[in-house]
This record gives C-alpha cells, sequence and structure tokens, in this order.
C-alpha cells in the first residue's frame, strides 16, 4: 500500500518558451480536486484573455488516476499528451501543467508542437520544487474525562495532529495521523477500555 506521493510545493508561473514568433507561457500549479483544477484554468484564460490556445494536463489520485489532457483546438495529440507525459517523467501527481500559446504567425506541423509543448511543460516543471507528501487520515476518538492524560500521550506517540478537543464529562478528540500509523494506533486504542474511535477517511 502506498502511503505517500510526490507532487510540486508551490505554483510555477510565467515560464516563457519561444518558438518561431509564436510564444507559449507555462503554468504548474498543485491541485487537489476539479474545483481547483477549474479554478487555475479560469485564473489563466483571464490573465491571457487574447491568447490563442490554453492546453493542459493533469494528474490527480494517488496514482494519477484521475487524469486529463486537452489539446484546446491543436492538432489532436500535439499538445495536452506532450505536457501529460511530463507530469509521468517527473512521477508527479496532484498537479495541472497549463502552456498558454499565442501564435506567431508562421504553422509548427504537428512534431513542431510536439516538440515545443513538451519543452514547455519540462522547462516549466524543472522549476518547480517536487516534494513527497505523506497520505494523512483523520481519527476521531471518545472517552471519559479521566483518559485524557493517556489519550493524548498515545497521540504523541504517533506523531498525530490534535484539530479539535472536546471536553466534558465524555470527551472526544479528532486528529490528523499519517496514513501508515493507522494499523498500530488502531491496534493500541482497540485493547483499551472505554473508548470508541474511528477513522473519517
Amino acid at each position: 500500500m502506498l502511503f505517500e506521493y510526490k507532487t510540486i510545493e508551490k505554483p510555477v508561473e510565467n515560464i516563457l518558451l519561444k518558438e518561431k514568433g509564436s510564444k507559449f507561457i507555462g503554468f504548474a500549479y498543485p491541485v487537489n480536486n476539479e474545483e481547483e483544477l477549474k479554478h487555475a484554468l479560469e485564473q489563466i484564460k483571464s490573465e491571457h484573455p487574447k491568447a490563442t490556445h490554453y492546453c493542459y494536463a493533469f494528474r490527480i489520485g494517488l496514482h494519477g488516476e484521475n487524469y486529463r489532457a486537452n489539446d484546446d483546438g491543436e492538432p489532436s495529440g500535439s499538445a495536452g499528451l506532450p505536457i501529460y507525459n511530463q507530469l509521468l517523467a517527473h512521477e508527479i501527481t496532484n498537479v495541472i501543467v497549463i502552456v498558454v500559446r499565442y501564435y506567431g504567425g508562421t504553422k509548427l506541423g504537428v512534431s513542431g508542437l510536439v516538440k515545443t509543448y513538451k519543452e514547455s511543460a519540462k522547462l516549466t516543471l524543472e522549476e518547480s520544487h517536487i516534494i513527497t507528501k505523506e497520505l494523512e487520515t483523520i481519527l476521531e476518538i471518545n472517552f471519559n474525562f479521566d483518559q485524557q492524560n493517556i489519550i493524548f500521550t498515545i497521540l504523541s506517540k504517533y506523531d498525530a495532529k490534535v484539530m479539535d478537543f472536546a471536553a466534558e464529562e465524555k470527551c472526544k478528540v479528532t486528529a490528523s495521523l499519517k496514513l501508515s500509523q493507522k494499523k498500530s494506533i488502531s491496534d493500541k486504542l482497540s485493547e483499551m477500555q472505554h473508548i470508541t474511535f474511528n477513522f473519517k477517511n
């Protein structure tokens, strides 16, 4: 089972490549869902309203299972796919790469487009900082007031981060922890009395 994935740390913007009068401008954004994808595309279109094409590719999900390559009017397979292949080459996911093209009057032909879109995506990703992120899970524990110390000791042992804590007669704590620790902490909590716990994701 995979507990981590590679992605980019922060956005990379305005990486310029010129080819036979056409301008290609590369952008890369870390994204976690369709909403963030849409937002990134809308932002680029509003910043570059006069561009000829907005070609892009993205991968989302631990194995990059949610993906798309879009040629946006360029000949089929000449833009989105070369961009997508760069995401694969860098082994990253939860990333969208957008290449904005301003047509310069000279046609590049399909092979020229493939080469230039590939190069633009490559240059953009080379400017990014690739990081490894560990998957996390959210844990909720209900317990008696007098069990607080022991619960917090367990949470700290497994490097869990407390997100919310309600202390009444019956206490409830919500914490996030690395998915790789899920089984160990479950085994530990299962041995205890007067507590219930569940994982949110």
